[in-house]
């Protein structure tokens, strides 16, 4: 894909952010389709801070999990979308004003990671999927380590969410009804360390990702060894020993 297009899709969500017509008249549509048709349960609304950078991390399901998580907040969430959904310029110009900006999976996406920040650093909300990828059936998969270094880096409050039920919806080109349910847990706060050690990343992450696997198994989603293994490199870059000892990450 052109390199241009991308960067003109990053810039627009640092700097111009979400087209509020367009994100607003898809909120008042999709969010009673949800509520109606997928009967849809949203348990813990008041953790999510009034104001404020905020990072959001959750379980990834199904392609609908980006907008029935948009819902637990009337705050506008930014989120990453794999690349290729840009490529079409109709569609790329209404994720852009849906808050979506695009992310090369699996290369260490550093423009990706340079949008999240300022977005943060402004004071907004980014939605991040810590497994990387979505998986419908079975247990949470592993987490990667970006969420962690996101933390860290902002300094940003990170709210676990988890989300069962939308990998039930899709049957192929068949949008069915189902109960989806949503919970958010209490914000957890690390110390704002602009240069984080990749062993202080790996133990954020795995922090996090505790908190997402326990609300998960509190909607009755499997527990199994896979959700508690360790997080996994992302392969971003810059990651270097901070000067002196490392700091302790203590979660709220």
């Amino acid at each position: 894909m052109d390199p241009a297009t991308l960067k003109r899709h990053h810039e627009r969500a640092r700097d111009g952010g979400v087209d509020p017509v367009v994100y607003w008249v898809a909120r008042s549509f999709v969010q009673p389709v949800a509520h109606v048709y997928f009967r849809m349960r949203r348990l813990g609304r008041e953790h999510v801070p009034a104001e404020g950078p905020v990072i959001f991390a959750a379980n990834h399901r199904s392609f609908l999990d980006p907008f029935v998580i948009g819902t637990v907040t009337r705050r506008p969430i930014y989120y990453v979308a794999k690349k290729e959904l840009f490529r079409n310029p109709v569609v790329g110009r209404l994720l852009g004003a849906l808050g979506a900006f695009p992310v090369d999976r699996g290369t260490g996406d550093t423009e990706m990671a340079e949008t999240a920040r300022a977005i943060l650093a402004r004071g907004g909300c980014v939605l991040m999927f810590p497994e990387g990828t979505r998986r419908r059936p079975g247990p949470l998969g592993r987490p990667r380590r970006g969420v962690g270094r996101m933390a860290l880096e902002s300094g940003a409050p990170v709210v676990p969410v988890a989300t069962i039920g939308t990998e039930a919806v899709r049957r192929g080109w068949r949008i069915r009804p189902h109960r989806v349910t949503i919970r958010l847990g209490p914000p957890l706060t690390f110390p704002r360390t602009p240069e984080p050690s990749a062993e202080l990343t790996a133990e954020a992450t795995d922090r996090i990702w505790a908190r997402v696997a326990l609300l998960w198994e509190r909607l009755g989603g499997a527990p199994a060894a896979a959700a508690a293994q360790p997080s996994v490199p992302d392969e971003l870059p810059n990651v270097r020993e901070p000067q002196g000892a490392a700091p302790t990450v203590r979660a709220a």
